[in-house]
């Protein structure tokens, strides 16, 4: 149950409500611990999952994470920008003139819009992943 509220960015309470409202399946381990399945709580992060600017009709990307910006680092010409994401910290490189059109300052709400040809996909290190199982 943490592991999920974990992943879900949500506290252990919330998971333990959404499973007794029945809107997220879980089971019980040798000890009597609730557990959730990969699977169903895939299925369930699938159908909460929410464009976060209703733009997805509109682009071929689809790795779309709405945040704050924490910080614009900005010379003559580039610009660095920081977006904190839920626990995730997203940094783009762009121009100057970009950031001042897009009016990016420290607090304001952005969304990160990622197309890449490559995604590095990592698993955690094993003692980690054997705790995955479910909780």
């Amino acid at each position: 149950m943490g592991e999920a509220a974990e992943l879900l960015g949500v506290s252990a309470d919330t998971v333990r409500r959404w499973v007794d409202a029945g809107r997220l399946a879980a089971g019980r381990d040798e000890q009597g611990h609730r557990v959730i399945d990969g699977v169903e709580l895939a299925a369930f992060v699938r159908a909460q999952a929410d464009d976060p600017d209703d733009r997805a009709d509109e682009s071929s990307a689809r790795n779309r994470l709405r945040g704050i910006v924490t910080a614009v680092v900005k010379d003559a010409v580039m610009a660095q920008v920081d977006i904190q994401a839920g626990p995730f910290r997203v940094v783009s490189l762009m121009s100057r003139e970009a950031v001042d059109d897009l009016g990016l300052t420290v607090g304001s709400v952005a969304i990160a819009v990622i197309k890449s040809t490559t995604v590095v996909v990592e698993r955690p290190p094993a003692h980690a992943d054997s705790r995955r199982n479910g909780s």
